[in-house]
């Protein structure tokens, strides 16, 4: 039978690190890998105009997603899929630090993005 130690436990322990995560050196000083941004600045998606996702209106941010699909030449799918996909995925990117006006803003543009291509509502769930 193994002897239990009555010490405080390793700092790595105390904030719930599984081994692999303390011994690759996480939290200690190392810098986050910040995938999303790297697929926003060197992937091969459709190239956005500057400021798409900061604009007050979802008609805008709609039409603007538009604009840059059906101009891309550089997208595998159609491209009102290409257009909700770089929406989601700057939804998703936000997570909780979006601001509850720019995850309506951005919701919204959802549906007025399914306006601007004809395509139907989304269903309930």
């Amino acid at each position: 039978m193994r002897k239990r130690s009555r010490g405080r436990a390793p700092v790595g322990v105390r904030a719930g690190l599984g081994a692999k995560a303390r011994a690759s050196g996480a939290r200690g000083g190392r810098k986050p890998n910040r995938w999303s941004a790297n697929v926003m600045a060197k992937s091969d998606a459709m190239d956005l105009e500057k400021g798409v996702f900061k604009s007050r209106s979802a008609h805008q941010v709609a039409l603007s997603l538009k604009r840059s699909a059906e101009a891309s030449h550089r997208r595998k799918s159609s491209p009102f899929r290409s257009a909700m996909s770089m929406l989601n995925f700057e939804i998703n990117r936000g997570g909780k630090n979006l601001s509850a006006e720019r995850l309506r803003v951005l919701n919204r543009a959802k549906v007025e993005l399914r306006k601007v291509f004809h395509r139907e509502p989304a269903r309930p769930h």
